[in-house]
């Protein structure tokens, strides 16, 4: 099975895309691949973000789709069931990790303390996500970490902005970064899909 990392191969950017309906998420992805990305990710926070994940397959099949804010079980297999490449989660548990370990598709578990580093681990994952990246110690905290667990890499999450970002991606324990800084509601409100894509643009330099 591919890590995240390498289906990410050199993209420096994980954009997440909340969508409140089909049409409005194929749009946001259809700004970001125009910009070049390859690999998204469709959070689970809407209703119809499930539909909104297997219409940007079907619409965009070179793009690689993961599903985040996967939860539980139930999620979890609802997400493959709509054609998830990949899944991400915003925390972990025990009983989590038991069902991503044989999900049968590569997956970024949620972590925000060295005790989740420590089970994620335990669990054989190395790539994981620092979420919330901000209120859990960020760029300072993946730095002290990083000789404590030198085989896992980091997708740090949240409250990463394009001021910030190189403070991450200069990290080696980092691969990637996610954000929603360039995909903002008032530009999907108003269907500036271009906007989407010069930010995306910008993020990637």
């Amino acid at each position: 099975m591919k890590s995240i990392s390498s289906l990410m191969a050199q993209q420096p950017l994980l954009p997440i895309i909340q969508a409140n309906n089909v049409e409005q998420g194929v749009n946001i992805a259809k700004a970001m691949f125009a910009a070049g990305l390859t690999v998204v990710e469709v959070v689970l926070r809407t209703p119809e973000s499930l539909q909104a994940l297997t219409a940007i397959k079907r619409a965009l099949p070179e793009l690689i789709v993961g599903a985040g804010t996967v939860t539980d079980e139930d999620i979890l297999k609802q997400a493959i069931e709509a054609g998830a490449d990949f899944i991400v989660t915003p925390a972990i548990s025990t009983k989590l990790l038991g069902y991503l370990v044989d999900c049968g598709v590569p997956v970024l578990p949620g972590v925000s303390n060295t005790a989740d580093i420590l089970l994620a681990r335990e669990f054989g994952f190395t790539e994981m996500k620092l979420f919330p990246a901000s209120l859990s110690g960020g760029a300072p905290f993946l730095k002290a970490v990083s000789s404590i667990f030198q085989d896992v890499i980091f997708c740090p999450t949240g409250g990463i902005t394009q001021a910030n970002k190189q403070d991450y991606l200069s990290l080696p324990n980092v691969f990637a970064v996610g954000g929603t800084w360039v995909c903002q509601p008032e530009w999907i409100n108003i269907e500036n899909w271009q906007a989407i894509t010069n930010s995306c643009l910008s993020a990637i330099k």
